[in-house]
């Protein structure tokens, strides 16, 4: 069978040295994910927690979205039961706040659309606990299905197109309904983040230190920064997002796996004693997220919520894994990129055995980052007797490229002109 047909020892480099890592925090990933709102759970107690949330989620609720043909979960008291999906889209909407920063993405005849560039599925696996988040490439070619569009119309199913088109057919929902088709799995909640969203975000956590193990000049997005690390805020975040031309050989593949330095980097932020123990900059980072996040309809009680910041409290780094959809190049088009069917069946077939997934390919797609060696080695867990016997790990096809929370990355810069 092809590889496209869809069936019914990672690179180390020493580059910088860094401390000891740690556990995340309960809701580190969540926080970055579904929007740092959640992180209030842990902080202040469910009590007040959930008052602050209500009174937050009035607004949260306005503009939320129907997922079509998505079944959402009931939400109940304590953590949510079995494995559940979200999925979460970053879209290049034309705000008028930030339209400057885009160029001629938003000044030419294409302004008025809007693009889901970013494309991540989270699963968080029934008990023992584990997050997987896997990334699909903005150039990857897929069938779209049927959607119904703003004015209520239904659009005619593709049966090939980009992915990241699917938001201009039908908005959050067909993104969700495409992506659901494709992995074959249950999509009950999601949320959409604009890059505005992004820069607001990582203001609002005072920056987030980013490591460059070689210099990234790109003209596209105007950086030209040097080697070693970098707090970037503002637009400098927005800029590190999108560039491609910088990192490795300058595909959108190298892309994603650089934007995953940064969402690693930023859950380390949010576990840092700067913003957990300071309820005033949790609240403040609730609320830039009610101001910058479109949920689901299925996200926007208070309740759920918290059941899914339960579920992933006590989720380690090293069971955070962030891997990219395994593709091949588009045998019509060589910038496209189509699905590697088999490869990806094993990343579904490892989440359904709830298994540890072990990685066996490099750490970035395309060269685009490097694996660094922390400072001080990570003490080794000490072994709990009560605890259930350690589980065999899967191994992944060496063609799925991927990191865990417990290793740091670094951008392997480049300094095209």
């Amino acid at each position: 069978m092809s590889p496209t047909t869809k069936p019914s020892t990672r690179g180390r480099r020493t580059v910088a040295r860094h401390g000891e890592l740690k556990s995340p925090h309960p809701v580190a990933m969540l926080m970055k994910i579904l929007g740092i709102f959640v992180a209030v759970v842990l902080v202040s107690g469910a009590g007040v927690a959930a008052y602050a949330l209500t009174d937050l989620t009035t607004s949260f609720t306005e503009d939320a979205v129907d997922l079509d043909g998505q079944e959402s979960v009931p939400p109940d008291i304590g953590a949510i039961e079995g494995g559940v999906n979200l999925f979460v889209a970053g879209t290049d909407a034309c705000e008028p706040a930030y339209a400057e920063y885009f160029g001629d993405r938003c000044t030419g005849p294409d302004a008025e659309g809007e693009l889901n560039d970013v494309n991540m599925l989270v699963h968080i696996s029934d008990a023992p606990r584990r997050v997987t988040v896997i990334s699909f490439p903005r150039d990857l070619m897929i069938p779209i299905p049927s959607c119904t569009a703003e004015d209520g119309s239904e659009t005619p199913a593709m049966s090939k197109q980009p992915i990241n088109t699917a938001y201009s057919y039908g908005g959050l929902s067909c993104v969700v309904k495409t992506v659901s088709a494709l992995s074959e799995q249950p999509i009950p909640f999601a949320a959409k983040v604009t890059w505005g969203g992004v820069i607001e975000v990582t203001n609002a956590v005072g920056g987030v230190d980013v490591c460059l193990a070689s210099g990234i000049r790109d003209y596209y997005t105007g950086i030209d920064w040097p080697a070693g690390m970098r707090n970037i805020q503002g637009i400098e975040a927005l800029q590190f997002l999108r560039t491609r031309h910088g990192v490795g050989d300058g595909s959108d593949l190298g892309r994603v796996s650089n934007q995953q330095q940064y969402m690693s980097r930023l859950a380390r932020k949010l576990v840092s004693e700067d913003v957990l123990s300071d309820p005033g900059a949790l609240m403040k980072l609730a609320t830039t997220a009610v101001d910058n996040v479109t949920p689901s309809k299925s996200l926007t009680n208070p309740l759920t919520l918290v059941q899914i910041a339960l579920a992933v409290k006590n989720v380690p780094f090293e069971e955070i894994v962030f891997l990219q959809y395994p593709v091949v190049t588009d045998p019509n088009d060589p910038n496209k990129v189509v699905p590697n069917y088999d490869s990806a069946q094993a990343i579904w077939d490892a989440l359904a055995a709830n298994q540890p997934l072990q990685l066996t390919g490099d750490a970035g797609s395309n060269e685009s980052v490097v694996v660094v060696e922390p400072e001080t080695p990570v003490e080794p867990t000490v072994p709990d007797p009560s605890a259930p016997p350690v589980q065999e790990s899967i191994a992944l096809p060496s063609d799925i490229t991927g990191s865990t929370a417990a290793q740091e990355t670094c951008s392997n810069g480049n300094l095209r002109d």
